[in-house]
């Protein structure tokens, strides 16, 4: 295989600073059980501002991920859903979300060997 190419690896690098931050992942995970009002999803994501949920949206909306739709009600009703692009996200998240879950005891333990490494590093540099 030959190694990639330079604007291949901006490209790449670009889609994933999208859909690999965390505010993403959280939103795309919880429009997968369908269209959902702003309060609605606010409250599904643990810890998101209401800035954040916005610039997120706004993002994913501007990527061709999310749709927003907007209903002629007073008060105006909109609808945020993910788009046929948007939805092939899911199976690649829940992949990651996996290998998160099955990992994360080994990934702690790594990060603990580290951490102890670098203490006896610096208790011997003392």
């Amino acid at each position: 295989m030959s190694p990639p190419r330079k604007e291949s690896c901006t490209a790449v690098r670009e889609v994933l600073n999208r859909v690999g931050d965390k505010w993403s992942v959280y939103v795309v995970g919880a429009l997968s059980e369908g269209p959902m009002r702003f309060n609605a999803l606010k409250r599904s994501i643990d810890g998101i501002s209401q800035r954040m949920l916005t610039f997120t949206l706004k993002s994913l909306e501007q990527d061709g991920l999310v749709t927003r739709t907007v209903y002629p009600t007073v008060p105006a009703r909109v609808d945020y859903e993910l788009t046929k692009m948007g939805l092939t996200l899911l199976e690649p998240v829940q992949a990651l979300v996996e290998w998160a879950q099955v990992h994360q005891p080994a990934i702690h333990a790594a990060r603990e060997r580290h951490r102890k490494k670098q203490e006896k590093v610096l208790k011997a540099a003392a």
